[in-house]
């Protein structure tokens, strides 16, 4: 019942100053041109994750130093909160699937804060994120993808799709190898959960720990070194952290 309580408490402040703040930067940005309401955007986004982290009790433990260079960040894939997680500690902008667009609140601070949504089964669209990505690397920002295309629980990672590596091979960029996993399994978010439930699951716990690992770019022409490189490092991490939390049991 404390879990439950805790996790509605959270979920309903959460609704709140996410609402407060989004109608007041919509209703602000009339009086805005475009270049001054995409950097506000961004600062928007970067405040409400501060504010996030400290309502829901996120406690992250970071391995490795933050990348200086930009680059294409590639990670596995556990939960929508994942890229919350890296973008708290790099500037970068997520892609993310086309139908997070649709969700109520958060949909919208990702549409303003610069997250690229993809139609993976579209050719069209993946072409058209392919050259907003490329935009975005030339300005200085980093691009954050999960090649796994979809959230799991396995010990390891499943089997990374070709596109992001291909695309740093073409355009000479950095990939950034990326490993995050969360102490309770069940916070991964999976399968047919749906948001409210998983929510109230996973953040009706007083603390939820999540281990994160910036790995130093990596560069090459070759696209097949850059996955196997890539997912070698990551797998390797998510056991170590699953071996550090069994070992505090």
């Amino acid at each position: 019942m404390f879990s439950f309580l805790l996790g509605l408490i959270r979920l309903i402040i959460f609704i709140l100053y996410v609402s407060f703040f989004s109608l007041t930067f919509y209703l602000a940005s009339f009086f805005w041109n475009q270049e001054t309401t995409s950097k506000r955007a961004e600062s928007l986004r970067d405040f409400l994750i501060k504010i996030t982290n400290r309502v829901l009790g996120i406690r992250t433990i970071v391995y490795g130093e933050l990348p200086t260079v930009q680059g294409l960040i590639v990670a596995n894939h556990r939960s929508y909160f994942d890229p919350i997680v890296i973008v708290s500690h790099v500037h970068a902008y997520p892609v993310g699937k086309k139908e997070v667009a649709s969700w109520p609140l958060i949909g919208y601070i990702c549409k303003i804060s610069g997250v690229i949504f993809v139609e993976r089964e579209c050719q069209d669209s993946r072409q058209k994120t392919c050259d907003n990505i490329k935009e975005i690397l030339k300005e200085g920002s980093s691009i954050i993808n999960f090649p796994e295309g979809t959230t799991d629980t396995l010990p390891t990672t499943l089997a990374f799709n070709y596109g992001s590596f291909k695309t740093a091979t073409q355009i000479k960029e950095a990939i950034i190898p990326v490993a995050i996993d969360y102490k309770v399994k069940s916070d991964a978010f999976v399968n047919d959960d749906t948001f409210i439930p998983h929510f109230l699951k996973c953040f009706g716990k007083p603390t939820t720990e999540i281990k994160i690992t910036y790995f130093p770019p990596i560069y090459s022409d070759d696209a097949d070194f850059l996955l196997n490189t890539s997912k070698d490092l990551i797998d390797k991490e998510l056991i170590r952290f699953r071996k550090d939390w069994d070992s505090q049991k």
